[in-house]
């Protein structure tokens, strides 16, 4: 049966818990996203609020000083909230690209071969056994013979080595300059290992985001697609018998720190509304298209709005550039209808809503519902979060078809 544009829709709310919130400890509503976007330290938390059932963001603080959920450059070169069960697998799959990515032309200007920043590894390592500072570990560099003083030899370096940020203080765990140390138990990082991890991540990637096209995982993971096509191959070429666990279900540590191996079954094929091939694992929600979604909160950088080579399973077209702008940044949006409508913005007088098109009066009541939960969330620890990103709202002109103030810290 060809899936439709609004099941493609509806498949990705309910596996990202949009459809409904979730009663799940958080650490297994990490898993369940798979990877939450982490480049503000405010989006793991907004993203989990949106996800569970009477979240406590003080659970995620927890998780985090544990070292049950990490943060690391991991999918897309940037930083990621994700299990530290799934850390092993993640980090070796993607370790080509960050490689290729950061051991560029800025690299190749410092007069450094790869050798040479391959031998520092091991002693970085060490170095970071203690948590460090960007400050600490510059100094640290100067000490070494024949090392450059240029930002291109660190930017290399926090790209092919194993280091995770550590909780750092600041209201939502991590301040702004980050805190290194190195992973607890470190992935292998050869390429061997990186293509026996991949099918592991395009596994978990599709019970999160499926039915998906190689060009939607290669999007979400930075991973060229010739690598994915081999990943499916492996996926549904290994015994059933040896498929990952469900994201709710136990999961053992990778021995050592590695990587599984590869799971395999469990991956069909399914022909798109524009008669594309979409992979998906079976027995995965796939909701009717008719099915209701209650209007969203997203924080910025939320995964469903960037897993996606077609974003426009998620955000409309004719919205893209609005809260996708020039630099990157992905703009804290409204979610109706399962679809991007608007975007948001936290201020000194509360939960302010922009919307891109003529809301019904029911959706405005739903939204300033969801603005209550949000102002109590940010109580107490960032009440104007993303503040820094408010200048793109002089920039919406007549897009902006309404604005309304949702709640506010009274209430």
């Amino acid at each position: 049966m060809t899936i439709t544009e609004a099941g493609l829709n509806r498949a990705t709310l309910a596996r990202q818990s949009l459809l409904e919130r979730e009663e799940s400890p958080v650490p297994e509503a990490v898993r369940r996203a798979v990877a939450l976007q982490a480049q503000h330290p405010a989006s793991p938390y907004v993203a989990l609020w949106n996800r569970v059932s009477g979240f406590d963001a003080s659970e995620l603080d927890t998780a985090f000083a544990d070292g049950v959920v990490v943060k690391a450059t991991l999918m897309r070169i940037t930083l990621h909230a994700v299990h530290a069960r799934d850390y092993p697998a993640f980090r070796s799959a993607v370790q080509p690209t960050l490689r290729a990515a950061r051991l560029d032309g800025r690299f190749r200007a410092t007069g450094m071969s790869p050798e040479e920043i391959d031998a520092l590894v091991p002693e970085l390592m060490r170095f970071a056994g203690t948590p460090r500072t960007t400050a600490e570990i510059d100094a640290w560099l100067r000490t070494r013979p024949g090392v450059p003083a240029d930002p291109a030899v660190w930017r290399a370096l926090r790209a092919i080595t194993t280091l995770v940020h550590r909780p750092s203080g600041g209201p939502w765990a991590f301040e702004h300059r980050p805190v290194y140390r190195a992973a607890e138990m470190p992935p292998p990082l050869d390429r061997e290992a990186a293509d026996a991890a991949l099918p592991a991540l395009v596994h978990r990637y599709l019970t999160a985001f499926g039915p998906a096209t190689v060009a939607d995982v290669a999007q979400f993971s930075l991973v060229p697609r010739a690598r994915i096509r081999d990943a499916l191959a492996a996926l549904t070429a290994t015994d059933a018998q040896n498929a990952p666990d469900a994201p709710h279900a136990p999961h053992a540590p990778a021995d050592a720190g590695r990587a599984p191996a590869p799971p395999g079954g469990g991956v069909e094929r399914l022909p798109g509304p524009a008669g594309e091939t979409l992979y998906d694992v079976p027995g995965a929600p796939r909701p009717p298209g008719d099915v209701p979604a209650p209007p969203r909160l997203l924080g910025m950088w939320d995964s469903v709005l960037l897993a996606y080579a077609d974003r426009s399973r998620v955000i409309p077209a004719e919205y893209r550039t609005l809260v996708t702008r020039v630099n990157g940044d992905m703009l804290p949006t409204l979610l109706v209808d399962g679809r991007v409508a608007g975007v948001w913005r936290a201020t000194a007088a509360g939960v302010e809503a922009t919307a891109f098109r003529p809301l019904p009066a029911g959706v405005w009541r739903a939204l300033s519902a969801e603005a209550e939960g949000l102002v109590a969330l940010l109580a107490g620890r960032d009440p104007e979060v993303y503040r820094r990103h408010h200048h793109w709202w002089a920039k919406f002109g007549d897009a902006a078809a309404e604005v309304r103030l949702l709640a506010g810290p009274g209430g």
